[in-house]
């Protein structure tokens, strides 16, 4: 079962394609034109959207070097840990709301420091594939598609990362 899954994986995009283009010609609309109009605003859309990733990145530079991380989860371990939350994942949990790929790097730390089959490996593991990027997907595309009412989006969107939390928990402590 698992090789026809991989194989069907394999020529997902591929057949994709091919139906758009096939689409496209029973349409009779200029492929290759649309296309590179498609390409040309996805290119601006990068540009338009660079300064709030770069100014993403670099706030979570910050926050990381200056230890301003590890000192909130010290802060908060008690109230954390007792709920079987670690205070070593405060700091993931904070970052992994900005950027996805900066918490992997604190993800790999822990994994070095407790191991990735450890209770605190298996509730970051499971955190960060329930959890969201919320400012950094807020932020991009709300400012890509020109949205200004977010009226309900930060308070749900937190709110979804709370139960993200709590699931990785439950589930953590029912493996082992």
């Amino acid at each position: 079962m698992l090789s026809v899954l991989s194989n069907l994986s394999n020529i997902i995009i591929p057949l994709v394609v091919f139906y758009i283009v096939a689409e496209g010609l029973l349409m009779k609309t200029n492929i290759y034109e649309n296309f590179i109009k498609g390409a040309k605003d996805g290119f601006l859309v990068v540009i338009r959207i660079m300064p709030t990733l770069i100014g993403l990145m670099m706030a979570v530079g910050v926050l990381r070097a200056s230890g301003f991380l590890d000192f909130i989860g010290k802060i908060t371990g008690g109230l954390t840990d007792s709920i079987g939350f670690p205070s070593e994942l405060i700091p993931v949990t904070m970052i992994k709301m900005f950027s996805s790929s900066a918490a992997t790097g604190l993800v790999l730390d822990i994994f070095k420091e407790f191991g990735p089959d450890s209770y605190i490996g298996l509730v970051t593991s499971i955190m960060m594939s329930c959890t969201e990027t919320v400012f950094y997907t807020m932020s991009v595309y709300f400012m890509a598609a020109k949205v200004t009412k977010t009226r309900f989006t930060l308070p749900g969107a937190i709110l979804c990362t709370l139960a993200g939390i709590i699931a990785s928990v439950v589930i953590a402590a029912g493996m082992g």
